[in-house]
């Protein structure tokens, strides 16, 4: 401690990205990590972009590509290889920091002057204060123990200087997959040590909240950010699994994570947006991020100086829904231009009559073919204006004739109108949400799942996925697209979105030959419910979000809706099974060998095999294909089947 050069720093960053982009945030970390080191070695596992290679080499000529392999454990493993064990006892300090951080909020140097004062042998950031058992069971103390995260440990010269660290690294297992990283390493070494007889602290000390949480930094960052001067953050706090929230929370951390940044910090929020939106999966961001937004219909929020320009896409194919979406129509604003598409002379003229009193604003009706439905016109009719318009809605004569009773479509309606043309202040609250966040892109109504569109929850891709993916493919679009995660989509077509970031679909030149001809009996499967679902991806590649939108009026009706759905499926699984927890019973039905016998226990085997087929289908695409059976003949003696 006596000889302890602050200055005399090796600090081997490991970095890994699946296309070798590095990210803005990295430059920034980095940039502040070198004032307090003397070398700097990056270890890359897999690519490194020559981009990438050029922003590593403002800092240090010492880049180490490998093979991606053995994760952060084994890059660490092989940039103290590339030294050797004599050149890295030439330094008082070695850091072994990664790129799952992002930061620093606050300057390293507080931490650094901090901890160059204590009378330790490693040290870290942060710590998880571990578990006493092993959920992965291969940790050799058959626990997992209270242990410095490892996303950045220093460890100082008369620790390295000796045969237990060599023999630690020396030793070190082939690291396969996450679990090994945690149970050989991470969740090993403080403990390792310790044992042996060194000494270790913490910069952020956590102590007083092991009964909070065993993992601070996810679970409170702004506690340790704005109390204990943390100056770090995890960048998974934005698209992990939700789970990990919601076992322990009601999913405030990551909210009021940003909420802080944003009011309280200068932490450059870009750095953010731009790497999850490039890696993270949609769906995982919402969620994190709480990117709902309940906008009130009675109160107007402030918006800029500046007026901006805005317009409403319609589509009116039904002649009687013509009132109905004038009604909403209306609620745009008296600087906005409104363009609608239809499909025959006939509604042309009675919806130019229809809007004749429409004088204070801008109406252009525009004839289009019979084909592709609202989809044609929007990418056809409305390409040559939607480049002039800051912010954008889109709607349409929405019915749905095949549900019965007809209430149900027409909630489906009331549902997409209500959550983007609700009322004029409603509107105005849009337009200053997309005002205040620069990086939103899209604003859909959240999913429907009244009635009959309870299925969709879970299902939300239906048939379109395999389509959707290709697509993606061929557009270009190269973000996390997963069928295990739904779409943040529209599902309905109703949305607002700034142009910008619908670019992509507005370029592709679609021509109404590329819509399948009407009468269409499903649009599953095609082009139109491909591109519904794809909206988010799409605004995703050119740097946007999407979000949900609500009306401060449907929300309540929302918030009744699910608890009421969600009561019922409790109480029947409960009162049933007597399961106490969500675990329990995801995990007994995700285990049951024959789900369907517990829904129709009194079937016979072919009405259960038609009640299973209808329930992995969907109703709607079961009767197609009974229909199809029974037009074909394909089975004469039984139309009931």
């Amino acid at each position: 401690m006596d000889n302890f050069n602050e200055n005399n720093r090796l600090a081997i960053f490991f970095f890994y990205d699946k296309d070798g982009k590095v990210d803005r945030y990295i430059p920034n970390m980095l940039e502040d990590l070198c004032k307090n080191i003397s070398e700097l070695l990056v270890v890359v596992n897999g690519k490194l972009s020559d981009e990438g290679e050029n922003e590593f080499r403002k800092f240090t000529p010492n880049i180490l590509v490998r093979d991606n392999k053995g994760f952060d454990v084994w890059a660490y493993k092989a940039g103290m290889e590339f030294y050797g064990w004599y050149k890295l006892n030439t330094f008082d300090e070695i850091i072994l920091m990664n790129f799952t951080n992002f930061g620093p909020v606050y300057p390293f140097k507080d931490m650094f002057d901090y901890m160059s004062e204590r009378d330790i042998d490693f040290w870290g950031i942060t710590k998880h204060h571990g578990h006493n058992y092993d959920p992965y069971n291969r940790c050799k103390y058959g626990y997992i123990p209270e242990h410095i995260q490892s996303s950045f440990i220093a460890v100082r010269k008369n620790m390295v200087d000796t045969d237990d660290f060599r023999g630690y690294w020396n030793d070190m297992p082939e690291i396969n997959g996450y679990e090994d990283s945690i149970c050989y390493h991470e969740a090993v070494f403080t403990e390792y040590f310790i044992r042996k007889g060194y000494k270790s602290e913490v910069y952020v000390n956590t102590d007083d909240m092991k009964d909070r949480a065993d993992y601070p930094l996810m679970i409170y960052p702004v506690e340790l950010i704005k109390n204990r001067r943390c100056p770090i953050f995890k960048r998974k706090s934005f698209y992990n699994l939700y789970e990990e929230f919601l076992d322990v929370s009601v999913g405030e951390p990551t909210f009021e994570l940003y909420r802080y940044l944003k009011e309280e910090t200068d932490y450059n929020l870009d750095f953010i947006w731009e790497s999850i939106l490039r890696t993270a999966n949609m769906y995982d961001i919402k969620q994190r991020m709480q990117l709902n937004y309940v906008l009130p219909t009675d109160i107007k929020k402030p918006k800029k100086v500046e007026q901006p320009k805005v317009a409403l896409f319609m589509h009116i194919y039904f002649i009687d829904m013509i009132e109905y979406c004038k009604k909403y129509a209306d609620n745009m604003p008296l600087y906005a231009d409104i363009y609608i598409t239809t499909s025959s002379e006939e509604k042309r003229v009675a919806i130019e009559k229809a809007f004749a009193d429409f004088n204070r604003r801008k109406v252009k009706v525009i004839l289009i073919d019979n084909r592709g439905r609202e989809y044609s016109g929007l990418y056809i009719a409305f390409k040559q204006y939607y480049d002039k318009y800051d912010y954008v809605c889109v709607s349409h004569s929405k019915k749905s004739g095949y549900d019965k009773p007809l209430s149900i479509g027409e909630s489906f309606a009331y549902h997409c109108f209500e959550n983007t043309l609700a009322s004029r202040d409603f509107i105005e609250n849009v337009i200053a949400t997309f005002e205040e966040n620069p990086r939103l892109g899209l604003l859909v109504p959240p999913t429907v799942c009244h009635s009959t569109y309870y299925y969709i929850i879970g299902r939300e891709w239906q048939f379109n996925f395999v389509e959707l993916k290709q697509t993606a493919k061929e557009w270009g679009i190269d973000v996390d697209i997963a069928d295990t995660k739904p779409p943040v989509a529209p599902l309905g077509g109703f949305y607002w979105c700034r142009p910008n970031a619908l670019k992509l679909i507005y370029d592709r030149n679609f021509k109404y030959e590329d819509f399948p001809e009407e009468p269409c009996k499903t649009m599953d499967g095609t082009i139109m419910h491909t591109i519904e679902r794809i909206y988010p991806f799409v605004a995703q590649n050119a740097g946007y979000y999407t979000g949900w939108v609500l009306s401060d009026t449907y929300s309540k009706l929302e918030i009744t809706n699910l608890y009421k759905m969600l009561r019922d499926a409790n109480e029947t699984m409960f009162w049933s099974f007597g399961i106490h927890d969500r675990h329990t019973l995801l995990s007994m039905v995700a285990s049951a060998k024959n789900p369907i016998d517990v829904i129709c226990s009194d079937k016979t085997a072919w009405e259960k095999s038609k009640i299973l087929v209808r329930t992995l289908l969907g109703t709607k695409f079961y009767e197609y294909l009974k229909a199809c059976r029974n037009k074909l003949n394909m089975k004469k003696g039984d139309k009931n089947g």
